[in-house]
């Protein structure tokens, strides 16, 4: 035992609680509150995360109890669509959209894109309840949306989620256009770890100064499938398409899987053909050139963006082999849709988008070009940063924008997050989320 000053061992013992000095006493309630305060804070970021991320479920999520909706009757494939614009000399422009929002993919920006078209023509979107995706990485149900009601129709579906094709199916017209995009399994497997990678424990284990080159170097000894967020780090497509991101590569299952999703989708984009994508889409929806315009959102500055090396770019490929196979698959059948839609017209049509684009770049962005957060001067443009990071860039929108583009400008510059608020969805959970990380530094 340790001993007070002038004391010695066998003297009287240590004075009881109650008789403790007050300033020693006065210590002892402090460092109680302090406790106290610590645990009720802990307990609201552990409810936080409950909502923020749900258990990752490996089954299909339950049916909505009233089953299909009457807005789509239809229990099968969507209905093929009639020609599009340029292919029978007339068309409709399409307002019943479904987008799979897949991560890591250029979908932020396409997301722009469709929150205007929605916002311009006064469409109804089915949006997320309390945050900015449906509860993923859970697979959706229709009970998800906001203000759902059974039997609810709505035009565009946009947001994040683990996708559920009959949930769905039940929420849209059964001509709706089921469109989503996909990128090179090896180059969204290194921005995905990048981004995600600070919110998933196992990779806390690397300890080098390349944490991406450490696990590539021997996956299976850090990866755990059943590790919290392990999603995000292999096969990141497939799951977000709904399928089991583990499956063996031989399994039969895989190529079905494939299959289904040809059946599914009208159009499949790809992130680095994203101007021919966009003309692709352009085409098959009978839109006007204005409507795809974009700003490329969500980026990451150049010194955040290492590139794969050969090496590395093979074991990446090797350890995401069923989103390689998905998108080989798809990258065959874009080019069959290129040659479809006629190379030459393909070229001007791309032309004439670019031209467009560094029209409004020059219109609406201060100083031509994209910033780093800190240097964004408006907290409406800043985006969503990652944890730990502010490697995210975003634009200042000039001062002085004529009446003609001023409407136009913003919404082209708004992130994500904004924009949702400006279309009145609910995101107290997201809110929050925000206020704790800004006031803990993350």
């Amino acid at each position: 035992m340790w001993l007070r000053q002038g004391e010695e061992r066998g003297s009287q013992p240590w004075p009881k609680v109650s008789e403790m000095p007050l300033p020693q006493k006065k210590r002892w309630v402090s460092m109680a509150k302090g406790l106290v305060l610590g645990a009720l804070f802990t307990s609201l970021l552990l409810l936080l995360y409950s909502y923020a991320a749900p258990p990752l479920h490996t089954g299909l999520a339950s049916t909505t109890p009233e089953g299909t909706a009457p807005c789509s009757p239809a229990p099968g494939e969507p209905e093929a669509l009639t020609p599009a614009n340029g292919s029978a000399g007339g068309c409709q422009p399409r307002r019943d959209i479904v987008f799979m929002k897949t991560h890591k993919t250029a979908s932020s920006t396409l997301l722009n894109i469709l929150f205007r078209f929605g916002q311009k023509h006064g469409l109804k979107f089915a949006f997320p309840n309390g945050r900015n995706d449906f509860d993923y990485p859970a697979f959706f149900a229709r009970s998800l949306v906001q203000d759902y009601r059974p039997g609810a129709c709505f035009n565009i579906i946009c947001n994040h989620m683990r996708f559920h094709y009959e949930e769905v199916r039940g929420l849209v017209p059964p001509n709706a256009t089921f469109i989503t995009v996909l990128r090179d399994p090896a180059r969204l497997f290194e921005s995905s770890f990048h981004y995600f990678g600070s919110v998933v424990p196992f990779t806390w284990k690397l300890s080098g100064s390349d944490k991406l080159a450490e696990f590539l170097q021997d996956p299976d000894r850090y990866y755990d499938p059943n590790g919290y967020n392990a999603h995000y780090l292999r096969n990141l497509l497939f799951f977000d398409l709904g399928y089991d991101s583990g499956l063996d590569p031989g399994n039969p299952q895989v190529q079905e899987h494939i299959l289904e999703v040809e059946r599914r989708f009208h159009l499949v984009l790809l992130q680095e053909y994203f101007d021919e994508s966009l003309v692709l889409l352009k085409d098959l929806l009978c839109w006007e050139l204005e409507d795809v315009l974009y700003f490329k959102l969500n980026a990451r500055r150049a010194s955040a963006v290492p590139r794969l090396s050969g090496e590395l770019y093979r074991r990446a490929t090797a350890w995401n082999v069923l989103d390689a196979r998905l998108y080989r698959h798809f990258n065959a059948s874009f080019w069959r849709k290129v040659e479809a839609f006629g190379r030459e017209r393909m070229a001007r049509e791309v032309a004439a988008l670019r031209r467009a684009n560094e029209r409004m770049r020059r219109i609406c962005i201060d100083g031509g070009r994209a910033v780093d957060a800190a240097a964004i001067q408006d907290s409406a443009m800043q985006p969503w940063q990652p944890l730990g990071a502010k490697s995210i860039l975003g634009y200042n929108l000039k001062k002085s924008i004529g009446q003609r583009h001023a409407q136009l400008c913003r919404r082209m510059l708004t992130p994500e997050i904004q924009y949702l608020m400006d279309l009145g969805v609910n995101l107290w959970v997201t809110k929050l989320w925000k206020l704790i990380r800004d006031f803990l530094r993350w």
